[in-house]
């Protein structure tokens, strides 16, 4: 396979990528905690598609940190060749609460 720059358009899927995001988790017990993630490598879906699974903990903040586990959802191309994917997920419970982390992860080559 050719080699791939961050600004080259690239038809169809590129296997053995990943996306990183930043990323607040929301506010509870009047607090939040960064997400600071790197997915998975792409897993390939029965119709063509892709996600991403990623786990990890949100920094340490306010005394405590959480867990979490979530899939991402499939590709969403967004233009240039490249494609983003869209998360919604929730931490761990820990110190009596739980943050919710949504958005959507930085761009990586492929349309599809």
């Amino acid at each position: 396979m050719a080699k791939v720059g961050k600004d080259d358009f690239v038809n169809g899927f590129v296997p053995h990528h990943n996306h990183g995001s930043v990323d607040y988790t929301s506010v509870e017990d009047g607090h939040v905690h960064q997400c600071l993630d790197v997915t998975s490598p792409a897993i390939q879906t029965q119709d063509g598609n892709h996600i991403h699974y990623t786990e990890g903990y949100v920094n340490f903040e306010n005394g405590h940190t959480h867990h979490y586990k979530a899939y991402s959802s499939p590709a969403i191309p967004v233009g240039n060749g490249m494609h983003v994917h869209y998360y919604d997920f929730y931490t761990t419970e820990d110190d009596g609460h739980r943050h919710r982390v949504k958005g959507v992860d930085q761009p990586a080559p492929g349309n599809k």
